[in-house]
């Protein structure tokens, strides 16, 4: 009969919280993203401040570990590019 390990049932709950709580943050990332774009594209005023929103949410993704930091990095310099695009065009 197979003993119970308490140590590795902790290790599984608490990876599953880490878990949760990454996938939450790489969503709301993604949110952020999605919701920029959506103002950009439709030349909508509120993108900069969605700007705003959506690098604060990837540098503190980053920062916790939850995405790379050159990830951070290339994802927003493309939106940061995006946004100038979208101004001078105007």
């Amino acid at each position: 009969m197979a003993k119970k390990i308490s140590s590795a049932e902790k290790r599984y709950r608490k990876s599953e919280e880490r878990r949760l709580r990454n996938k939450s943050a790489k969503s709301a990332v993604r949110t952020s993203i999605k919701k920029f774009v959506l103002l950009t594209q439709e030349k909508k005023p509120g993108a900069e401040e969605a700007l705003k929103e959506m690098i604060k949410k990837i540098d503190t993704a980053a920062r916790k570990g939850i995405i790379k930091k050159n990830t951070a990095a290339r994802k927003k310099s493309r939106m940061q590019l995006y946004f100038n695009a979208m101004k001078a065009a105007q």
